[in-house]
């Protein structure tokens, strides 16, 4: 047994296949990274410009796009570069860096869609208070609440996960750095510690998730009571985009962590994580840009400025 301060490095699973598969997945994984370079990149700089994006919907929004873009630019960008050198290699201090970022953003991420499931509730069930209620003090608080959370779990986790014991063995059955992995590697018992603070997480998530549940629950209510067809679509059509991002990061994660073990195995595992950890940041920007008229109109503006 050895302490994990001993181990200088980890071998993350490769992508099975031949040299010129790992060079496909190289040009995929950079084809996805491009596009959500481009398509955050936009969103970011489209808010920034146009002065009539400058709402509290859009500032939430904007905090999403750089939680997107911190979170695929943990995990892409090092898998993309052993891919291209044929490595499986990554420095302790490198999967340190890791698991801190990506829970970071992750967590933070969930619990900004919280807080947007909230502002969607208040534009649509109490539009008279929105300006009472989300003022800009108060949205940069909330936001910095999101931030806060996502900091304060990813220093708890990481700290607790790297002060566990190793064995030998310093290979992860993963194509970047995630706790369960590396918790399969403790050799005592004291992985317990980390599973309380993962079930204490995960009670976190339920509360964020029934937070949604009961907001959206409010919102269809005040939707139907509105008495023109045309007016319910437009008022849905809001909610549309940030319900089209929770249930893809929320379908992703779940069945990622949750599916029973018989279906198990490791291509599989790689597959799943593909798809939540790197699919919803680039393709949450062309969700939100698809429904949402402001949006494609600000940028229509933005290009013919240019």
């Amino acid at each position: 047994m050895a302490n994990s301060s001993s181990i200088t490095h980890f071998l993350l699973l490769p992508f099975p296949g031949t040299r010129q598969l790992q060079l496909l997945h190289f040009c995929l994984f950079l084809a996805i990274y491009l596009v959500a370079l481009l398509g955050n990149g936009l969103i970011i700089a489209t808010i920034a410009w146009d002065h009539h994006l400058h709402t509290p919907m859009y500032f939430f929004l904007l905090n999403l796009v750089l939680f997107d873009l911190g979170s695929i630019s943990t995990t892409v960008p090092k898998s993309m570069a052993n891919s291209l050198r044929d490595s499986q290699v990554i420095s302790y201090a490198g999967c340190v860096l890791q698991v801190l970022f990506f829970i970071l953003f992750v967590t933070a991420e969930f619990s900004l869609l919280t807080i947007m499931s909230y502002d969607r509730y208040v534009a649509i069930c109490r539009p008279l208070h929105y300006e009472t209620l989300l003022g800009s003090r108060v949205c940069v608080h909330m936001a910095g609440g999101a931030w806060a959370c996502g900091v304060l779990n990813a220093l708890l986790h990481t700290a607790n996960t790297f002060s566990l014991p190793l064995c030998q063995d310093n290979a992860l059955e993963q194509f970047f750095c995630e706790i369960p992995q590396i918790l399969k590697l403790s050799c005592s018992t004291s992985y317990l510690r980390e599973l309380w603070l993962i079930v204490g997480s995960s009670c976190l998530t339920s509360l964020c998730f029934v937070l949604i549940v009961v907001s959206y629950v409010q919102i269809f209510r005040a939707v139907l009571r509105i008495p023109s067809q045309q007016g319910q679509h437009k008022t849905f059509a809001t909610c549309l985009p940030h319900l089209a991002v929770v249930s893809l990061f929320l379908s992703t994660v779940i069945f990622a962590y949750l599916k029973p073990s018989f279906i198990s195995s490791p291509s599989l595992d790689l597959l799943l994580s593909v798809l939540y950890s790197v699919v919803p940041p680039a393709v949450n920007p062309l969700i939100y840009s698809l429904r949402n008229q402001e949006l494609k109109n600000a940028l229509r503006k933005l290009f013919g400025h240019f």
